[in-house]
């Protein structure tokens, strides 16, 4: 008998989502499943609900959402041998996205059931997971406005990257470690991810792997207004990595110093994070991670 639960966030993406009971018996018969349904109520109580379906024994646990989702489920599977499952109802999907997890919901229900497991890696910022990516300067200000838009829309991230392309002169000088070498600069972004997919199509790193064992870094120094909106229109075809001033680099692990404030202004998976210390350290946990993909 396989235990599967179900976390579901009813207001992923456009919002109004349920589960209904008769199509999962359908995929999932009684004689060899037990079933729970869990939804959200709140930010982060996704994480209760997975730590109770710990307790409860499950064998697989779905995070039904987005990114966002998928990271208050999955922190909590980090190390652990419990599978997790992913059914993509939110804005982005980014991760869902690299895992070729279909979008269609019997599809999605039909790959897991089917339970090919892969091993992938996980990111971490501090004491934060992270699956797909994570950032700060630009992107994480985009986050930022996107949040407080209130509608998780495609409109809506437009709007929040152009509202942040007009601050984009306020950067904070940062000193960062790379594979060695220390470099003291006022980046417009820095972007670290595990992942080749952001969500919508968009990737800043196409080439990233979730399973080699290595983070992927883009870094974008401070540029001219010009050349943002150059990087940023390239960004959407994925060819930002001919401006000669874009860096990328692989590493095992990024640390990230400030001086002037006591505070990161951050990006994880999506979801828009202040962290209240000077100094973060970025690494990778190789194979951490029991996911269900094609």
């Amino acid at each position: 008998m396989r235990h599967i639960h179900f976390i579901l966030n009813p207001i992923a993406g456009n919002g109004n989502n349920n589960l209904d009971l008769a199509l999962l018996n359908k995929h999932f018969n009684t004689k060899d499943f037990t079933i729970a349904v869990k939804p959200t109520g709140y930010k982060k109580h996704a994480i209760k609900l997975t730590q109770d379906s710990i307790a409860e024994n499950a064998d697989v646990i779905v995070a039904c959402g987005g990114d966002g989702t998928i990271n208050e489920v999955a922190s909590c599977l980090v190390n652990s041998t419990i599978i997790l499952g992913i059914i993509p109802i939110g804005s982005g999907n980014g991760l869902a996205s690299n895992l070729n997890i279909p979008k269609n919901l019997d599809k999605a229900l039909a790959l897991i059931k089917k339970q090919t497991v892969k091993k992938i890696d996980v990111g971490q910022l501090n004491n934060h997971y992270f699956f797909s990516n994570t950032g700060i300067g630009f992107d994480a200000q985009v986050i930022k406005h996107y949040e407080a838009a209130n509608k998780r829309t495609l409109s809506s991230y437009v709007k929040a990257t152009l509202k942040s392309l007009r601050k984009s002169n306020k950067l904070i000088e940062v000193e960062t470690t790379l594979n060695g070498e220390i470099v003291k600069q006022k980046p417009f972004l820095i972007f670290i991810s595990n992942s080749n997919q952001m969500g919508y199509n968009v990737s800043l790193t196409p080439k990233a792997s979730l399973d080699d064992g290595k983070l992927d870094v883009l870094i974008v120094p401070k540029l001219s207004f010009f050349k943002i909106a150059l990087f940023t229109l390239l960004m959407l075809i994925k060819k930002h990595h001919i401006l000669k001033e874009v860096e990328i680099h692989q590493t095992k692990s990024i640390k990230i110093i400030q001086k002037k404030r006591f505070f990161f202004q951050t990006q994880i998976d999506g979801e828009f994070l202040m962290i209240k210390n000077r100094t973060i350290e970025i690494s990778v946990l190789k194979k951490a991670l029991n996911v269900i993909g094609i």
